[in-house]
Order: structure tokens, then sequence, then C-alpha cells
């Protein structure tokens, strides 16, 4: 899967991911491959990804958008 995410002033990480959880406005919730598509409101909170080789990953969001199609994660956070 691919992961991109996004802010008004740059790229904050773009490539590839086992696993996506996202801070959503009902509870977080976790995108893995093949995952069904969606467009999700997200809320402050952690936003951590798993790369290709195992590593996790986190960042702190205020609030964004998630959108989820054809394995492809964009997150534009504000």
């Amino acid at each position: 899967m691919t992961l991109k995410v996004i802010s008004a002033e740059k790229i904050l990480f773009e490539g590839e991911v086992n696993s996506v959880t996202l801070p959503g406005e009902l509870g977080s919730f976790t995108v893995l491959k093949n995952h069904a598509s969606l467009i999700s409101v997200l809320v402050s909170g952690k936003l951590a990804f798993t790369t290709m080789d195992g590593k996790p990953e986190m960042m702190s969001i205020s609030s964004g958008i998630a959108d989820i199609d054809n394995n492809v994660i964009s997150v534009c956070v504000y």
C-alpha cells in the first residue's frame, strides 16, 4: 500500500507501508491491504504506520481527512 501524508506546506511522508492506524472521528481504525474504499474525517491524535521493513512510525496530527482507495491512503492534515 502507498501512504501519502501531506499538509498545506509540504509532504510529510510518502512511501510503501504494511498498515496504517488513523484517529477517526468515531475512533481509531486500521487500514490493511485491499481495504474497502472510504473517506473519513480525522481528529487530533496519533497517525501510526508500519513500513515495509516492519519499522513502526508515528506522527501527531491535529485534524484532517483520509481517502482510502485502491491501496492508496491519502491523508491531508491541517
